[in-house]
């Protein structure tokens, strides 16, 4: 009887339950409403989002559309320049590598600018920076601007009245010569990375193919800005009695500490993305979301702390109307946004162009290669003209130029001429700095290693706001130079606040030095 009272009661209490809680449900529902109203958002991430959403739409349509064309398949969604606007040579011997087996073959993208003389003497050969492709300036093939804009053309820094000059694309890129987005031959499919590692010293092989093709055995000067200040160093160690002069900007002859670290975090952004998939991505989504990140961490070391604070300072975006008049806590002061809030955030996050052509940040996470970027800035890491970095790559180094570098063209065809040392004695004449009080440790070992160059004028420009390429790796160039014994040492220092990309934005005191050293 007890039991039977006992379950009746519990059977009360559980209607009861029932209905205390179907009486809450509407409660508990605007709550849950209400949450989800307050629920924060992230533009800056949602954007990822966007972006992939856009490129499976582009992927989509593409493959839907007629096949008719030539290559097999769509271009990614990173499409190189179009092969139409520049010249390609396929090097059919195999390449020989600093760390692997030969490439088989390898192809290479090149642009030229003036005429060629007919003794074939007066070539410059550019170099470019890490991500920049054979496009230095435009041309009837592609009349937009190139990243040399302003420094190539008739009676500019590369005078077109008097020097042949051309530009690749470097091995290991995307816009034209063999890379890890190339096919494979051995396999149909991309090399993605199973590409060999490369130095920057196959680069430059891979570019005096070129020239060997073209029937031109001397440069008058190997001229070259970051990455390609070191190809331009590479250049003249190598092919001592090839290369009249060499143009080093904002370079560097031994990648410091600080410089890899800068490029590693890069790289472990961008292998962190889902969808790099260890590199083979190439039937899938690009990285875009990495490489994205990884151009924000770039154009930091592209620039300068006081620069910033001259252009942005601590200043914050502008809310638009809507956001101002929505904002129920008047009183209290703007709350700081989590995703770009101070003008240098939206700088980084968008990436807007400044006065010259550098790829906007949501353009380049499409239009580069993110393997591209991974294999070239490990060749910047790995690049060492010290006695013991070359004795690393078991290399032998070659004997100086014996040959006096030639006249301009504009002075040779003179007979009043100044004689080879006379002329290039001159050369010799620059600007000064200071000795180090404590010269680094391997600067007696950096001298060694550029022994080659012992006998080849060299300009060596450095930047005083430079954080990637720090002036002082600029001034140990130069200073170990000297020690070899070098009299044809031009060593100059630029000022100004913008950082590395000096070289890019100070036309005048680039292009006068460059100008004076090369007429």
């Amino acid at each position: 009887m007890q039991a039977a009272k006992t379950s009746t009661r519990r059977l009360k209490l559980s209607g009861n339950a029932l209905r205390n809680r179907s009486s809450r449900r509407p409660t508990t529902v605007q709550a849950s409403t209400s949450q989800a109203r307050d629920r924060p958002h992230f533009p800056c991430v949602e954007a990822h989002a966007v972006r992939e959403s856009r490129i499976r739409s582009s992927r989509s349509s593409i493959s839907s559309s007629t096949t008719t064309s030539s290559h097999a398949g769509p271009e990614p969604a990173y499409a190189r320049p179009s092969p139409t606007s520049y010249k390609t040579y396929h090097h059919d011997q195999p390449l020989p590598l600093s760390y692997s087996e030969p490439l088989p073959s390898v192809d290479i993208a090149y642009e030229t600018w003036g005429t060629l003389s007919p003794a074939k003497d007066n070539v410059i050969l550019l170099h470019t920076g890490l991500s920049a492709s054979s496009h230095a300036a435009s041309t009837d093939l592609n009349p937009t601007e190139g990243w040399w804009e302003n420094f190539i053309g008739p009676g500019r820094a590369l005078d077109t009245n008097q020097f042949f000059i051309i530009c690749t694309n470097v091995l290991g890129g995307c816009y034209g010569t063999t890379g890890p987005s190339s096919i494979d031959s051995t396999t149909g499919q991309p090399y993605a990375t199973r590409f060999p590692v490369i130095s920057i010293f196959d680069m430059v092989r891979a570019q005096f193919a070129l020239l060997d093709h073209l029937g031109i055995e001397k440069l008058y000067a190997s001229v070259g800005s970051s990455m390609g200040a070191m190809q331009s160093l590479a250049a003249g160690w190598l092919y001592p009695e090839r290369v009249g002069k060499v143009v080093s900007i904002s370079g560097t002859a031994r990648s410091s500490p600080s410089a890899i670290a800068m490029r590693f975090a890069q790289r472990s952004v961008l292998m962190a993305d889902p969808n790099w998939n260890n590199g083979f991505y190439y039937d899938g989504l690009p990285p875009h979301t990495g490489m994205k990140l990884a151009r924000q961490i770039a154009t930091i070391t592209y620039r300068s702390g006081p620069e910033w604070d001259q252009r942005f300072g601590r200043k914050l975006r502008r809310l638009s109307k809507s956001t101002e008049e929505g904002d129920s806590n008047s009183h209290l002061p703007r709350v700081p946004a989590l995703c770009p809030d101070f003008l240098i955030e939206t700088y980084l996050d968008y990436q807007a162009s400044f006065s010259y052509p550098r790829l906007a940040g949501e353009s380049f996470c499409l239009k580069y290669d993110a393997n591209s970027l991974i294999y070239i800035s490990k060749a910047m890491d790995v690049f060492d003209l010290t006695r013991p970095g070359i004795d690393e790559l078991r290399l032998t180094p070659p004997q100086p130029r014996t040959s006096p570098p030639p006249l301009p063209p504009s002075m040779s065809s003179h007979p009043s001429s100044p004689t080879h040392s006379h002329y290039h004695w001159l050369l010799s004449h620059s600007k000064s700095h200071p000795p180090p009080p404590n010269p680094p440790a391997h600067l007696h070992e950096l001298a060694e290693g550029l022994r080659p160059l012992s006998n080849t004028p060299v300009l060596v420009l450095g930047v005083q706001s430079d954080i990637l390429f720090p002036v002082e790796q600029q001034r140990e160039v130069a200073d170990a130079l000297r020690m070899t014994g070098n009299q044809m040492v031009s060593y100059y220092e630029l000022g100004g606040v913008w950082g590395h990309d000096t070289f890019l934005l100070d036309v005048q005191n680039v292009g006068g030095a460059i100008r004076g050293f090369l007429a």
